[in-house]
C-alpha cells in the first residue's frame, strides 16, 4: 500500500491539469484498492453541489453531469460528517440516494472519505464494489491517507486550471482568476507581472515569449558547449577512480546533450517561441515524469540524471542572462517570485515597480517589512498561484485582503481602479502633517520614529516628519553584498543615516541575520532557524564581526552623538554584560587611535518570552528597551511568521500578546527606562492608539504609515485611547478585538484607515 500511495502522489503531481489529476487517481486507486469503482465528487462553489469529476467504473457520460447536493445521498452526509463512511451494503442506508445516470445500482460496498484542505471541504473520494462486504481497516486507512495526501494537489490543480500560455488566455479573453494570499504591504497595485527565476532552479523558471529567437537558440548551444566541456573535464579527473560502469554515466550525460535527444527537444520549444530557459525546463519536466513512472527503479533513478543536467545547463543559461538591475522592467511592473528576498528589493528600479507578489513567505516575513517600508502594495503566500506561467499578464494585486487576481475584466479594473484613485485622495489629504506634533486633542504627545533599512528609507522618512530612527536594520548592506562589508564601508553607510537625522536619535540594530535573513557567504544550515543560530548568538560567537561593526558605529557617530545602538534576540543578562563589554572595549580602542568618540545608549530588543520576564533586570543595565512585535508574537504564539499555511493565526491583536505588551512597559518604567516599539503593530493606526495607551514612550513604524498613525492619533484624545484598551484588555477573542478596533475607529470618524470595500 505504501508503494502504491507513493506512485499514485508521483504520478499526481507529473500530472498537467486538473482533469489529468482526477483521472489519474480514481485509476490508480480503483487498481491499488482491487475495488470495482473509484470516483471522486468535487463541491462545487458556485452552486454548492458535489459533482462527479472522474469515475473508473461508473458511466463515462455521467461525468460532470451527475451531481447531488450537499446534503443529499451519502456522498452529501460524507461532506456533512467531514469523516469517512464504510457501508457493506449502500442501498440499504436511509441517505442513499440513486443517480440512475451512473449505472451504480449493481454496486453495493461503499467507502466514501472527505477530501479537506486547509478546512475546507473540496469533494468526496468514494470507492465501490459489487460484492456485498465492508471495507477492513487496511483499505479504509489506505483511502483516509489518500485523501489527505492529494487534498493540497487536487486544490492547487483546481486553482490553477484556467491559467494557461499568455497567448492561450489572450484569445479565450479575460477571466478574473483569483489566488488567495496573505497581505504583505496594504494597497491596490495594477500591472503586468515581471517573474523572477531563481538561481538554478529550473522548477521556478517561468515561460517567456522569445523576444529573439535565433539568439535564445544560440544562447542555448553556447550553454550545452559549456556543459560538455564540463563534464568531459571531470570525467578525465575521475577517470583513474572510477570502474569502466562508472565512467559510462559520463557518456551517458553527453548522449542526452546531443541534438537528438534532449538539446533537440529544447531548440524545437524555442523554435516555437519559448525563451532557452523556459524551453530547458518544460523538456527536463517531462523527460523527469516520465522516468519517475518507470517501474524499473534503475530507469526510475535516471530522472535524477535528467533533472541534475537541466541545473547544469540553466546556470551556464543564467550566467549571461541580465542581472535583476538591468532587466527592462515595464512602467507598471509587478515583481513575481518564488520567495521575495532583501537582496531582491535592494536592487530592483522603485520607480517602475507598483506591486510585489510572493508564492512563499508571509505578510510578516522580513520581505515584507521591508516591502512595506517602501510603500509597495504586497501580497505574500499566494501558494497556489502558477506563477511560472503569468509573465507579462496583467495583474490586479489587492495588498488589503491578500487576493491576486489574473488577467481581470474590465468591470474588476475599474473597481480596483477607483479604490486606488481613493488611496491617493487620502494620501494627498495627510501630506500637511509633515510640520505638525502627533499629539492628542488633550495634548498627550507621542513621539513617532521610523524604521528604515534601504538607502531610500532616508528621504521617504524625513519626508515624512519622522523625529528619529528606532530601529535601522544594519543587516540589509550585509544582504546585498557577496561579502562581509569592509570596517570603512560600513562606516560610510551608517554616517549617511546619522547624517541625515542629525541631531535626531538613530537606533542602529546589531547585525540581525538567521531566521528568514540569511547571509549568502555566511550560510547557516539548521532544521528549526527561528530557534537556532540568530542575533545576538552569532555576533557574540564572532567577536571579530561584532566589534568591526561597532567600530564602523561609533566612527560614523563622530562630531553628531546621535547613535543609539541596539541588541536584537537577547535572552539572558550574561548576554547584555557581554555586548556591553565588547561595546566598551571597541570604544577604548578608537580613543586610543584619536577618534573622538562618545559613549553611546545602549539598549535590548525585547522580542521572546526569557527577555519578558527579565525586563526589569535588563532595565537595570541598559539605557532603552525596545519591543520586537513581530518576532514576539510569533514565539509567544508558536506560529512561524513565514508560513502562509498558518498566518490566519499570526495576531498582533490576540490577548496574550497585549498582555505581555503592557507587562513589559509596566515593569520597564519601574526602572525609569523608556520603552518604545519597532514592530509592525506600532504602523497600524488602531494599534498605535493601544501602545499610545499603554504608555509607551515612542513608537517606530515604517515612514509609508506614519502619516496615518500621526492623523489617527491627532484625532483622538488619551481618554478615548486608555477606555479602548481597557475594553479590549477584558476581551478573550483575538477576532472580535480587531473588529472592535475597526468599528471604534469608523466611529471616531477614521474609517478611511480601515480595510475599504473590496469587491469579493
Amino acid at each position: 500500500m505504501l508503494e502504491a500511495l507513493r506512485k499514485i502522489v508521483q504520478e499526481v503531481n507529473s500530472a498537467p491539469d486538473l482533469e489529468s489529476v482526477l483521472r489519474v487517481i480514481v485509476r490508480r486507486v480503483q487498481r491499488a484498492v482491487r475495488t470495482d469503482v473509484c470516483s471522486i465528487y468535487l463541491l462545487d462553489p458556485a452552486t454548492q453541489r458535489f459533482i462527479l469529476k472522474a469515475t473508473q467504473g461508473l458511466n463515462k457520460k455521467s461525468v460532470g453531469q451527475a451531481s447531488l447536493s450537499r446534503s443529499e445521498g451519502i456522498v452529501g452526509l460524507v461532506g456533512e460528517r467531514a469523516e469517512p463512511i464504510n457501508l457493506e451494503d449502500a442501498s440499504k442506508h436511509q441517505a442513499y440516494s440513486y443517480i440512475q445516470e451512473t449505472g451504480e445500482e449493481k454496486f453495493h460496498a461503499f467507502l466514501g472519505v472527505p477530501i479537506i484542505h486547509h478546512r475546507e471541504l473540496l469533494g468526496v473520494l468514494v470507492v465501490q464494489q459489487e460484492a456485498i462486504r465492508r471495507f477492513d481497516e487496511t483499505e479504509e486507512a489506505f483511502m483516509v491517507t489518500m485523501s489527505a495526501q492529494l487534498a493540497g494537489v487536487i486544490a492547487h490543480a483546481e486553482a490553477t486550471g484556467s491559467i494557461g500560455k499568455l497567448d492561450d488566455v489572450k484569445n479565450k479573453g479575460k477571466t478574473d482568476r483569483k489566488f488567495e494570499g496573505v497581505s504583505g504591504c496594504v494597497g491596490v497595485a495594477i500591472g503586468q507581472a515581471v517573474v523572477m527565476t531563481p538561481l538554478a532552479d529550473l522548477n521556478g523558471v517561468p515561460d517567456r515569449q522569445a523576444k529573439d529567437i535565433e539568439l535564445e537558440k544560440e544562447k542555448f548551444q553556447n550553454a550545452l558547449a559549456s556543459v560538455r566541456k564540463d563534464i568531459k573535464k571531470v570525467a578525465r579527473s575521475l577517470s583513474k577512480r572510477l570502474r569502466s560502469e562508472e565512467r559510462e554515466l559520463f557518456d551517458v550525460y553527453l548522449r542526452m546533450l546531443d541534438d537528438n535527444a534532449l538539446a533537440g527537444e529544447v531548440v524545437a520549444q524555442i523554435e516555437n517561441g519559448n525563451w532557452a530557459q523556459g524551453a530547458l525546463r518544460k523538456v527536463v519536466e517531462e523527460h523527469v515524469r516520465q522516468f519517475s513512472l518507470m517501474e524499473d527503479p534503475y530507469l526510475r533513478e535516471r530522472a535524477s540524471d535528467i533533472r541534475d543536467l537541466g541545473r547544469r545547463i540553466l546556470t551556464w543559461l543564467q550566467s549571461s542572462a541580465p542581472s535583476l538591475a538591468e532587466i527592462d522592467f515595464p512602467e507598471n511592473a509587478i515583481l513575481v517570485a518564488d520567495e521575495l528576498t532583501p537582496a531582491m528589493l535592494g536592487e530592483v528600479p522603485t520607480d517602475k515597480l507598483v506591486g510585489l507578489l510572493s508564492v512563499n513567505g508571509s505578510g510578516n516575513s522580513h520581505a515584507a517589512i521591508l516591502a512595506r517600508s517602501m510603500g509597495i502594495p504586497t501580497v505574500m503566500g499566494a501558494v497556489d498561484l502558477p506563477y511560472t506561467r503569468i509573465e507579462g499578464m496583467q495583474i490586479i494585486l489587492d495588498g488589503f485582503s491578500g487576493r491576486v487576481f489574473v488577467n481581470p475584466s474590465d468591470d474588476l479594473l475599474q473597481c480596483y481602479q477607483d479604490i486606488i484613485d481613493e488611496e491617493r485622495q487620502v494620501n494627498a489629504d495627510l501630506e500637511g502633517l509633515k510640520e505638525l506634533p502627533a499629539e492628542t486633542k488633550d495634548g498627550y504627545r507621542m513621539p513617532l520614529w521610523v524604521n528604515t533599512g534601504l538607502v531610500t528609507d532616508v528621504a521617504r522618512s524625513l519626508d515624512r516628519g519622522a523625529e528619529g530612527i528606532g530601529l535601522y536594520r544594519t543587516e540589509i548592506p550585509f544582504m546585498i553584498r557577496d561579502f562581509f562589508p569592509s570596517e570603512q564601508d560600513q562606516t560610510e553607510t551608517y554616517r549617511r543615516q546619522l547624517e541625515a537625522f542629525a541631531p535626531r536619535p538613530v537606533t542602529m540594530r546589531t547585525l540581525d541575520v538567521g531566521g528568514d535573513k540569511p547571509l549568502p557567504y555566511f550560510p547557516i544550515e539548521e532544521e528549526n532557524p527561528f530557534l537556532g543560530w540568530r542575533g545576538i548568538r552569532i555576533t557574540l560567537d564572532h567577536p571579530e564581526i561584532f566589534l568591526v561593526q561597532i567600530r564602523a558605529m561609533l566612527r560614523a557617530a563622530e562630531g553628531l552623538d546621535n547613535l543609539r545602538i541596539m541588541l536584537p534576540m537577547v535572552t539572558s543578562v550574561h548576554e547584555v554584560d557581554e555586548a556591553k563589554s565588547l561595546i566598551s572595549q571597541a570604544v577604548s580602542e578608537l580613543r586610543e587611535e584619536g577618534v573622538k568618540v562618545v559613549q553611546p545608549q545602549i539598549g535590548v530588543m525585547v522580542e521572546v518570552p526569557a527577555a519578558v520576564y527579565q525586563v526589569r533586570r535588563f532595565a537595570r543595565r541598559v539605557d532603552f528597551i525596545s519591543v520586537g512585535s513581530n518576532d514576539l508574537t510569533q514565539y509567544l504564539l508558536a506560529v512561524d511568521r513565514n508560513n502562509p499555511r498558518v498566518a490566519n493565526l499570526y495576531m498582533s491583536y490576540h490577548p496574550a500578546v497585549l498582555r505581555a505588551l503592557q507587562f513589559i512597559v509596566q515593569e520597564a518604567h519601574k526602572e525609569e527606562v523608556t520603552v518604545s516599539i519597532c514592530g509592525e503593530m506600532a504602523a497600524d493606526p488602531g494599534g498605535a492608539v493601544l501602545l499610545m495607551a499603554m504608555g509607551y514612550d515612542m513608537l517606530s513604524m515604517n515612514a509609508t504609515n506614519l502619516p496615518r498613525v500621526k492623523y489617527t492619533i491627532r484625532h483622538v484624545t488619551i481618554e478615548q485611547a486608555s477606555g479602548l484598551l481597557s475594553t479590549i484588555l477584558s476581551m478573550d477573542d483575538a477576532d472580535k478585538i480587531h473588529l472592535l478596533i475597526r468599528d471604534t475607529l469608523k466611529k471616531w470618524g477614521l474609517g478611511q484607515f480601515t480595510r475599504p470595500t473590496i469587491p469579493d
